[in-house]
């Protein structure tokens, strides 16, 4: 899915959700839906990864050409500070 496609299937659920054709819980699942299938359809140089481990980072998805930078993405994504890294391990997603 390239990011053209991806806008417009989040239009689209927004305008279902505008219109009272899908409630909140349903547009949620259907906009991550598409952020996860553009994601892992991503065309970088890299593949998708996931953290896990301590807040903030748990969970945190993002692509990277290798897991040492994979890392320091989902740092930089998460805001914490430099001198306060929580402690977490990167896989592909």
């Amino acid at each position: 899915m390239d990011r053209i496609s991806a806008i417009r299937n989040v239009e689209d659920a927004l305008r279902e959700f505008e219109n009272g054709e899908a409630d909140l819980a349903a547009t949620e699942l259907r906009v991550a839906a598409v952020l996860r299938t553009y994601a892992t359809e991503f065309d970088g140089d890299g593949d998708v990864y996931r953290a896990d481990g301590d807040d903030p980072v748990d969970g945190t998805v993002v692509v990277a050409p290798s897991e040492p930078a994979a890392r320091e993405r989902v740092i930089a994504a998460s805001g914490v500070d430099a001198d306060d890294r929580p402690t977490f391990d990167v896989e592909r997603f």
